[in-house]
């Protein structure tokens, strides 16, 4: 069984983007600005925006964190979010999701200038992507595809089954899927027999936020497998029945943090029939930061290319 190392190509793509924007440096050309927003106080999207911020800083990008109180309203964060789209020294909006419940999500992101959206959540993005045009594309189906790719796992003809239907994850990666000529199904929570379904895939994608809920009986002998799941363990038994021969080394984890990481895989049953898995953590995570870093220069670069009247990259 081989595990399907995400830091790797993860570092692999910073490192070309270090070059490209080194390359910009020297034409004299503006470099790439990512503005973040940050609403409220959530300890989880402290840490995903801080991880945002030092890839930028990595890469070579400029960064702008932008933070609101809990209480803030959403007239006011709209209005941050209008002034960001006309600011011409800044190329991807991100707001960092999630927001506050008195704050629609939907009217968060349709405010945000599409060409500027490096998130990929915009609805004429997504319609770009859905109808195969360039687009930016959602970073976690992006650095999976990306990773399926570097890996030379064959996509074209297979059986490829997304379980999970969100935006952000299952029905991106099901469209990039589907350009990639898999044949792609989608489950969810209303799918009769998942295990039946699944057993059926050469190319098993999990977005489902359940820890450990794929196990031995849901995948086909020799498959591929992404976990895209990043939930908490925090007891023994559980920690026991998931990790196997690694359980140890995780409830030392436990013991000194106060939890562990698990993805939507059951690792321990995974790893007796999987040809392939991504692991969690040190997988697809990292990616979806390094592709954010790469939408935010082709954001750039477009940008800067309808401005001098060629034409952007696809």
């Amino acid at each position: 069984m081989q595990i399907l190392d995400g830091k790797k190509a993860a570092q692999a793509i910073r490192d070309r983007l270090k070059l490209d924007t080194a390359q910009l440096a020297v034409e004299g050309k503006k470099l790439p600005h990512l503005v973040a927003i940050l609403v409220g106080n959530n300890g989880a999207s402290e840490t995903y925006v801080a991880a945002k911020v030092k890839a930028c800083e990595e890469v070579g990008f400029k960064s702008t964190l932008i933070r609101f109180e809990e209480a803030t309203s959403e007239m006011k964060l709209l209005e941050q979010i209008r002034d960001l789209n006309i600011d011409p020294d800044v190329d991807g909006i991100l707001v960092q999701l999630p927001l506050p419940k008195h704050i629609s999500d939907e009217s968060v992101i349709n405010a945000i200038d599409p060409e500027k959206d490096v998130d990929g959540f915009h609805p004429i993005n997504i319609g770009r992507l859905s109808a195969g045009q360039p687009t930016l594309v959602p970073c976690t189906p992006a650095g999976i595809l990306k990773l399926l790719n570097v890996s030379d796992i064959p996509i074209a003809g297979v059986n490829a089954v997304v379980v999970g239907r969100s935006q952000i994850v299952g029905r991106p990666m099901a469209q990039l899927l589907l350009h990639s000529d898999a044949t792609v199904t989608i489950c969810h929570s209303r799918t009769h027999d998942l295990a039946s379904v699944t057993r059926q895939a050469d190319l098993l994608v999990v977005a489902i936020g359940r820890a450990g809920l794929i196990g031995r009986e849901h995948i086909k002998p020799g498959a591929t497998v992404v976990d895209v799941g990043m939930n908490k363990v925090t007891d023994e038994v559980t920690a026991r029945r998931l990790f196997g021969s690694d359980a140890e080394h995780r409830l030392e984890v436990i013991a000194k943090r106060g939890f562990t990481l698990v993805g939507d895989v059951n690792p321990a049953e995974a790893d007796e029939i999987a040809g392939r898995r991504t692991p969690v953590p040190g997988g697809v995570g990292l990616l979806t930061v390094a592709m954010l870093m790469s939408n935010t220069l082709k954001a750039a670069i477009a940008r800067n290319m309808m401005k001098s009247g060629g034409r952007p990259p696809s």
